[in-house]
């Protein structure tokens, strides 16, 4: 399943590819993109763990930058 998530309030270029990054090791991952200028997080992930992956990749974001919210 791929889906796309607007980002909220993020304000650094680095930690959008640091988001990327981390996300891109979750299991169950195929890609994952963060686009600061469109403030937009695309995941592509196994259809079955889709919703744990996204609790996942949300709570990843929040530690990396504790103000941006994804909006899920």
């Amino acid at each position: 399943m791929k889906k796309t998530f607007r980002i909220e309030d993020l304000e650094c270029a680095h930690c959008a590819a640091k988001m990327e990054d981390a996300i891109k090791k979750l299991d169950g991952v195929h890609s994952a993109s963060v686009n600061f200028l469109l403030q937009k997080l695309t995941i592509d992930a196994e259809d079955e763990h889709f919703d744990e992956i996204v609790q996942q990749a949300v709570a990843i974001c929040r530690k990396i930058e504790p103000d941006c919210h994804v909006c899920v």
